[in-house]
């Protein structure tokens, strides 16, 4: 019924115009920013920052986001920069990309740009094509209250029974766009008229306590979209700020939700996890907040079992490298994470099938890493390009301690030898022994002349060699018995 009300009062504000919208001033989304927000909205009231208050300048801005901002506003539309462009502008970080929200259809923004296509099907959007940079545009999102609502057909939505929004082409005004947005600190939106800041949900305060709150109620929120428990993660790290307690509450009875997410999405959400320069941190809360153990059970079982044992060892050492490799502007590759975290659950596979099933020690490891990623890959779709990576890297852990002869010289030319060898530092920092004693001998082995080289597979002995080699027995010749019966 609140929704219905809501709808109502703002219903000429969601119409869709025909033709040309009218001049800028009179346009739907003015009325929608004033001070006095629908009486059922969960917003606090309306605080406008004027340009004299806050600390964004154009000259921060992206000349091509300023391009769409205003062609749009001399179409006749009102268009704005919103969410966590603004959010690290304020904070004095450099955004990743600016995104434009407005109150033109997906239709009308094509007819103001040639430059523009229109992709999604969950919510459709606009990208605006200049070159590399492609800046997003969508229409201001409204409430939806799912197929039963015969008033207006733009504002149905589809969600799961689990209450998770599975299509949502529901546009809307600016207030009820900015309910929508998920935490308060990205429903900040900049105006192109006025260069002011319009904060809707107390999103300033958040920034100045470093807070992320989730806007509406957690639990509602978080079963609309479960996604938004892993974002409230990667936020927190990010941004150097706390979940608020209200925020972090229902996370870890919520996120078995997360299962209900398509698996190529939820392995992207992964990869801004671990591959974005907070990836051990990430790590770290992820288990505070009981959501690894939806994500990868089969480490999480080892990490109980031994919670400072050479897994946990060695998958903080691998976040840990990927973190500084990513602050030193060095490529990183999601296989090497991957291959990280899944290589003791396929260790203890193999070893279970070698006492099982008498399988020899190549047979047992191949098998093990197709049931684990097999496994895996029904919740997290590890693109195929970096699970064949995995694969090698794993398989030429068993191969590194095979040095004799030329085998060594062979196993460096393999595309993945270096990667194969980080993993086997790895692995020496966290177990020690044997190792350590190999990888330092790989370590020497590359970086010496022939010569030395040479003389390093001499001193091996018999170590390094892949196994004895066996003794043929000579058959018996047989006996010709036709001979013996003819005499």
């Amino acid at each position: 019924m609140l929704d219905f009300c809501r709808r109502k009062l703002s219903k000429t504000a969601t119409q869709p115009s025909s033709g040309k919208p009218a001049k800028a001033a009179k346009t739907p989304a003015t009325k929608a920013i004033s001070a006095n927000p629908v009486p059922s909205s969960v917003l606090p009231p309306l605080q406008v920052i004027s340009r004299d208050r806050h600390a964004i300048s154009r000259k921060d801005i992206s000349p091509n986001a300023l391009k769409v901002l205003y062609r749009l506003k001399d179409a006749g539309y009102d268009a704005y920069l919103v969410g966590g462009c603004i959010r690290d502008l304020l904070l004095g970080l450099q955004p990743k990309d600016f995104d434009v929200v407005t109150n033109a259809k997906p239709e009308e923004i094509k007819q103001v740009f040639r430059n523009c296509r229109l992709i999604g099907r969950r919510f459709r959007l606009a990208h605006v094509v200049f070159g590399r940079e492609v800046i997003e545009v969508a229409t201001f999102r409204g409430h939806h209250s799912g197929a039963d609502d015969e008033e207006d057909s733009s504002k149905i939505a589809s969600l799961s029974d689990h209450g998770q929004i599975l299509r949502d082409n529901v546009y809307g005004t600016i207030e009820e766009d900015a309910e929508r947005r998920d935490f308060s600190v990205n429903a900040l939106y900049y105006s192109i008229k006025d260069f002011a800041i319009y904060d809707f949900a107390n999103g300033m305060q958040s920034i100045a306590e470093r807070r992320i709150e989730l806007i509406g109620d957690p639990e509602t929120r978080y079963r609309e979209d479960p996604v938004r428990m892993l974002r409230a993660i990667r936020f927190a790290t990010k941004l150097n700020m706390q979940i608020a307690p209200d925020t972090a509450r229902d996370i870890p009875e919520l996120a078995v939700l997360l299962k209900n997410i398509p698996a190529p999405r939820l392995f992207d959400e992964l990869v801004k996890m671990w591959l974005a320069g907070k990836g051990f941190d990430n790590f770290m809360l992820m288990r505070e907040l009981k959501v690894f153990k939806v994500l990868l059970p089969q480490l999480e079982k080892l990490l109980k079992q031994e919670p400072e044992g050479k897994a946990f060892q060695l998958v903080t050492r691998a976040l840990q490298d990927t973190d500084q490799r990513v602050a030193q502007d060095k490529p990183v590759t999601p296989a090497f994470v991957f291959a990280a975290m899944l290589w003791y659950p396929v260790e203890v596979r193999a070893q279970t099938l070698l006492i099982e099933s008498g399988l020899n020690e190549n047979d047992a490891l191949s098998i093990a890493m197709t049931e684990v990623l097999d496994d895996v890959q029904r919740s997290i779709a590890i693109p195929k390009r970096f699970s064949l990576a995995m694969r090698d890297i794993w398989i030429l852990q068993s191969r590194l301690p095979k040095r004799a002869g030329r085998r060594a010289f062979k196993l460096m030319e393999q595309n993945k030898f270096r990667g194969a060898f980080d993993f086997l530092q790895l692995r020496a920092a966290a177990e020690g022994g044997e190792l350590t004693a190999l990888a330092n001998w790989w370590q020497s082995f590359q970086f010496t002349d022939e010569a030395g080289k040479l003389q390093l597979i001499n001193q091996l002995g018999k170590a390094g060699v892949e196994r004895p080699k066996r003794r043929r027995t000579k058959r018996k010749a047989p006996t010709d018995n036709t001979d013996n019966a003819a005499s």
